[in-house]
């Protein structure tokens, strides 16, 4: 039913078969908890999808190492063309075991139980981007320091959350 706008002709945004798929997917993922979706264009991970291999490892571990509050992790979907059935699919591949996907040259997708803590979890992912991204433009192309992988797991130990042994060292 319609509860506001889409009136006159109005039509959904052109990327509603990746944010319905997506949704549906991540309530199946989640038994329910996650029940929104938010897609955004974060300007300062959207600038990492041209410097970093387009990898969820890649991604996550610069991310985890400019701020830790996701220990999830992202997703990221290669370059395609935002709006149709392709793009939908490949980001409901990453969308069964990651509350967030980044859009290559795009922007990101992320879920959660409610729209403050989905905020939330895109608004930490542009940080931790924007740290990142203000870190190698300060250091021309090199960082000298960062939180290592043991710092990581200290951290995840202390707060009692997982993080993807995978994407460590």
């Amino acid at each position: 039913r319609i509860v506001w706008g889409l009136e006159k002709g109005g039509r959904p945004t052109s990327e509603f078969p990746s944010h319905f798929l997506n949704h549906s997917v991540r309530k199946e993922a989640t038994g329910g908890a996650c029940r929104v979706i938010y897609h955004a264009h974060p300007a300062n991970l959207i600038a990492m999808t041209y410097i970093l291999p387009l990898t969820a490892r890649d991604f996550t571990r610069a991310l985890w190492k400019s701020a830790t509050e996701f220990p999830g992790g992202v997703g990221v979907v290669p370059w395609m063309v935002p709006g149709g059935s392709d793009i939908a699919l490949a980001t409901s591949q990453l969308m069964k075991e990651y509350d967030a996907a980044v859009w290559a040259h795009h922007g990101l997708f992320a879920s959660g139980p409610d729209f403050d803590t989905t905020f939330g979890l895109m608004h930490t992912i542009e940080k931790a981007a924007q740290i990142y991204i203000l870190a190698l433009s300060a250091g021309q192309g090199r960082i000298l320091q960062t939180i290592e992988d043991d710092d990581l797991r200290a951290i995840a130990k202390d707060f009692g959350v997982t993080l993807r042994e995978e994407f460590l060292d």
